[in-house]
């Protein structure tokens, strides 16, 4: 009995562990290549431009990192390379779609490429309400808080620690019209991709000449100078820009 249960376990740990075979005729897909270059390098910018350049900037350069936010930028870039860097050499020897999930199927197993599949939707799921909810936060702010404030009078607040205070009604549309943009087909939402991406770029480039206009080096001699919070706020400054 013993050495049956021995058996069972050396054949889920075999299945578990099993890896996914690469065909000979690897860039063969049924699925159809229809983006181009520019799509791909703009689709790849337009994930870094999320709510992290509008939002955590400011918070990590007051609460982490002060002025030395820069060497947390830096530091983060370089960490952004060496996983890009990777993600290159997998590409390079799986030129397959998946992404991390064939990655995983084909190098260590089918067991561990599904837990990872399971990340990646859940990682896609975080974002995007991440960023809806920014999004949301901003229109509000326009507003004076006029869309928060009604929506409290009608449904009254959430007490709960892990979800939200109130409803987002805002944030919920924004996803949902999000969602049937993607449906229509990935050309098109490529497309609308690239039209935002463009105005994010054209955004950060307008912030960073002006900004550079009305630096002031004196601010960088005040209380904590350069680094008010050491080398263990740039590094943790540095984390949180890697999001």
């Amino acid at each position: 009995m013993v050495l049956s249960a021995w058996r069972v376990a050396g054949n889920v740990m075999q299945r578990m562990g099993r890896v996914k075979t690469v065909t000979t005729g690897a860039m063969d897909t049924e699925l159809s290549r229809c983006l181009t270059t520019a799509d791909i390098t703009l689709l790849g910018i337009g994930h870094m431009f999320g709510a992290g350049i509008y939002v955590l900037t400011g918070t990590v350069a007051r609460d982490t990192a002060g002025p030395a936010i820069i060497l947390s930028f830096l530091l983060a870039g370089f960490a952004s390379s060496l996983a890009a860097l990777c993600y290159a050499e997998f590409g390079a020897r799986v030129p397959k779609a998946g992404s991390a999930y064939v990655y995983t199927y084909v190098t260590i197993g089918e067991f561990w490429a599904f837990v990872i599949g399971w990340n990646v939707l859940l990682e896609c799921m975080i974002g995007a309400a991440s960023v809806a909810r920014a999004w949301s936060g901003y229109i509000d702010s326009m507003f004076d808080g006029a869309i928060k404030n009604s929506t409290i009078s009608t449904f009254g607040l959430m007490h709960d620690g892990y979800l939200a205070p109130y409803i987002d009604p805002l944030a919920f549309s924004v996803t949902i019209i999000y969602s049937g943009l993607l449906t229509v087909g990935v050309k098109c939402s490529t497309y609308i991709n690239s039209v935002f991406t463009i105005v994010n770029m054209a955004v950060a480039a307008f912030v960073i000449v002006f900004g550079m206009y009305w630096a002031d080096i004196s601010n960088w001699q005040g209380t904590g100078g350069f680094a008010p919070y050491g080398m263990t706020g740039v590094v943790a400054g540095a984390a949180t820009c890697f999001y």
